[in-house]
């Protein structure tokens, strides 16, 4: 018993340390103690190593690793891939090499097609390319979705890696050096970066991966429950721990240690999943729900303003060519808001998008917490997102429809 105790103790720490890398970053995480555990984990412990070592070795250890860390966690690499893909094989291979004679037909039949979508959904995600914006296929991305002038804005710098426009919904990737079309994040586990036609597949994946972990945890119950019915106890707890003992004894490592693996990870990929159709019903991404929590932020600080586009765009014409400077807050005279750029000119310059929905506003945030200057008419403080429109919320199945068909 103490091998297997040994091994649930680091299945269960293992799995700890995977939620808490996995989820301590999110943005509804940041500021709670998982948050918190995460940058201690990822950022003061490497540091608190750094120091010890530079301390006692005198940064010996350190310039040695360096290209290491570089590689793993700097540079587009398998690492993380290839493990998952060895725990998944080896854990189902001893469970079905030693299960297979214990199991009656009709729970036997379900593996195959159960085993094989994980390893499906992983090789559509990991192999996908077309959701990196190159110049072939740059002005094609650039109609896919429209500036909604408070993430995204038109006529923004061009990405100064890959010299390209940036589509609304876009981002560069430091990890896979290009541009992604529909941003969502990298995902070091598939080794690609997630985002607009692949990430349906990666849902796939952490749905197939939830349901065969939980179908592995019945099968592995399944075979140790007999031997806990046959136990006698009294109803009290160390005789009820007494049977489990007895049952994952019978079981070996084999059975009743790949049934505790997959049992108390499957929340890994499931809360993962819940994670990501709470973001699909919220028509966002990762990367635009990170924007606006910073957003979220600004606002509560009283440095957000909204206005209307079309007023925005009236009163720069008028200042542009020759009408009444400053019209618009009867002040007269004032500079042109530097806030507006990209399409605020009047000059109808902006790429039309066919889109369902369709808002007038724009945001921007100021450093001393005062609206743009020479307009303070038109700008209107805001406090909360619930004061904005996310044009690309189309409805909760709407979204989940835009998933499904890879946009």
């Amino acid at each position: 018993m103490g091998t297997l105790q040994n091994v649930l103790i680091a299945i269960l720490i293992l799995s700890l340390l995977t939620f808490i890398s996995l989820f301590g970053q999110l943005p509804a995480l940041r500021k709670t103690p998982i948050g918190w555990l995460q940058r201690a984990l990822c950022l003061h412990l490497p540091n608190g190593l750094k120091y010890i070592d530079h301390t006692t070795t005198g940064g010996c250890l350190t310039s040695r690793s360096k290209r290491l860390g570089q590689y793993l966690f700097q540079e587009q690499n398998p690492v993380i891939l290839i493990i998952f893909l060895f725990l998944l094989t080896s854990s189902s291979t001893l469970f079905i090499w030693n299960a297979f004679l214990l199991l009656p037909t009709t729970l036997l039949l379900p593996i195959p097609l159960l085993l094989f979508l994980p390893y499906y959904f992983t090789f559509l995600t990991v192999t996908h390319k077309t959701h990196f914006i190159t110049p072939d296929n740059v002005h094609t991305r650039l109609r896919d979705y429209p500036y909604d002038y408070i993430l995204f804005h038109p006529n923004a710098p061009a990405c100064r890696t890959c010299d390209l426009p940036k589509p609304a919904r876009s981002k560069h990737c430091s990890l896979c050096q290009r541009c992604v079309a529909k941003s969502d994040h990298h995902c070091p586990w598939v080794n690609n970066c997630l985002g607009r036609g692949n990430y349906r597949h990666f849902l796939a994946l952490l749905s197939s991966l939830g349901i065969l972990q939980i179908y592995g945890a019945y099968l592995s119950a399944y075979i140790l429950l007999p031997t806990y019915r046959g136990a006698r106890f009294n109803n009290t707890w160390t005789d009820v721990g007494d049977a489990i003992v007895a049952g994952i004894n019978e079981g070996g490592m084999s059975i009743a240690g790949v049934g505790l693996l997959a049992a108390s990870t499957a929340a890994l990929p499931l809360g993962l999943l819940a994670y990501h159709c709470y973001l699909v019903w919220a028509g966002m991404t990762t990367n635009e729900s990170q924007k606006w929590a910073d957003w979220r932020d600004d606002m509560a600080d009283g440095y957000v303003f909204k206005a209307s586009r079309t007023q925005l765009r009236t009163q720069n014409r008028l200042r542009k060519y020759g009408g009444q400077p400053g019209v618009a807050d009867g002040r007269g005279g004032g500079a042109e808001n530097p806030a507006l750029v990209g399409g605020m000119d009047g000059d109808g310059d902006e790429l039309q998008v066919p889109w369902p929905f369709y808002s007038d506003q724009m945001v921007v945030r100021t450093d001393d917490g005062k609206p743009p200057a020479g307009q303070e008419a038109l700008w209107t403080r805001i406090w909360s997102l619930d004061q904005v429109e996310n044009v690309y919320d189309l409805g909760g199945w709407e979204n989940f429809v835009e998933v499904r068909e890879g946009r």
